[in-house]
C-alpha cells in the first residue's frame, strides 16, 4: 500500500470515529503532513482520493472539508471515477468471491475492439459473485486477455486486481458506463434478485498506465444495497486579461480663444 493510501484510511479512521463531525473543516494541509510525517505532496493526493470517494469536499480560499451529509458507512460507496476494485472499495471489510465459470477462448469481434487485440488471441472468461461481510455485493461477467498474466481459480477466489499488482501491472484509467437494466435469469441466481427488479449496471474497460486495456467487463449490483458516488469538478475558466492600449499618436492640441 502506497503511503497516501495509509493515510486516507487513517483519515477515514478519524471521520466514522467522530472526531470530526460532518461539516467540519480539516487541517491545513501543512499541518497534515507535520501530523502525518509525510509531504504536503502526499497529503494532496490523499485528499484527492478522498474527494473521488464522495467523502471530502475542497472550497477555493477555505479548505478542505468533510462532506455535511458523509455518514460511517459512507467509506464502502462504489466510486465511479477509481478503478480500485472490490477488494479496495471494500478495504476494512471481509470481501469474498464465488467463482461460476472460468474459461478461456477466442475474443470476439465486440472483445477485440474494446481490448485492442486480434482474432487469434485467446481470453479468459470469467463470472462470479462477490460478497461484503457475507452479503451478496455484486455479480462480475469478465473478459480479460490471457496474455495480462497467468489466471487461476484461486486468484478469482480473492482479488484479481492485487494478483495483477504483485505480477507488476499498474492499473492507471478506466471507461465506464453506467446505466440500469431489470434483473435477467441470471441476476436471480446470482444475486438473489426478482426477475425483472431493478439492477445497477457498469460497463468498463479498464486500462494499465502504458494506455493498454485489460478488463472488459460488466458489473450488477442488487439496488437495494448499491450507492455509488462521482466527484465532479468544474474548473473555472481563466480570465482574460485586458490590456489597455496607449496610443502613440499625439492629441490635436486645444486652442484657446481669447
Amino acid at each position: 500500500m502506497y503511503r497516501y493510501q495509509e493515510i486516507t484510511e487513517s483519515l477515514k479512521k478519524m471521520f466514522t470515529d467522530g472526531t470530526y463531525a460532518p461539516g467540519d473543516p480539516l487541517p491545513s494541509q501543512e499541518w497534515l503532513a507535520q501530523h502525518f510525517h509525510t509531504t504536503r505532496q502526499t497529503i494532496h493526493k490523499a485528499l484527492q482520493s478522498l474527494m473521488m470517494d464522495g467523502v471530502v469536499y475542497s472550497k477555493r480560499g477555505a479548505g478542505t472539508f468533510l462532506r455535511k451529509d458523509f455518514r460511517p458507512e459512507q467509506s464502502a460507496v462504489t466510486p465511479l471515477t477509481r478503478p480500485v476494485g472490490t477488494t479496495e472499495t471494500m478495504k476494512g471489510h471481509k470481501v469474498t468471491s464465488k467463482v461460476l465459470s472460468f474459461s478461456a477462448r477466442l475474443a470476439n469481434k465486440d472483445e477485440q475492439r474494446a481490448l485492442m487485440i486480434g482474432a487469434a488471441d485467446p481470453v479468459y472468461v470469467i463470472e462470479r459473485v462477490r460478497y461484503v461481510d457475507g452479503r451478496t455485493y455484486s455479480y462480475e461477467h469478465t473478459i480479460m486477455p490471457v496474455a495480462i498474466m497467468t489466471l487461476t481459480e484461486k486468484i478469482l477466489e480473492g482479488s484479481i486486481y492485487a494478483a495483477l499488482k504483485a505480477h507488476g501491472v499498474r492499473i492507471a484509467g478506466s471507461h465506464r458506463k453506467v446505466f440500469a437494466i431489470k434483473a435477467t435469469a441470471k441476476d436471480v441466481d446470482a444475486l438473489g434478485a426478482k426477475l425483472h427488479d431493478p439492477v445497477l449496471a457498469i460497463k468498463q474497460v479498464n486500462y494499465t498506465d502504458e494506455g493498454k486495456p485489460f478488463d472488459y467487463s460488466e458489473v450488477h449490483f442488487p439496488y437495494e444495497t448499491t450507492r455509488v458516488s462521482a466527484e465532479i469538478k468544474i474548473a473555472p475558466f481563466p480570465m482574460k486579461k485586458t490590456s489597455r492600449r496607449t496610443s502613440n499618436k499625439k492629441r490635436p492640441a486645444t486652442s484657446k480663444t481669447e
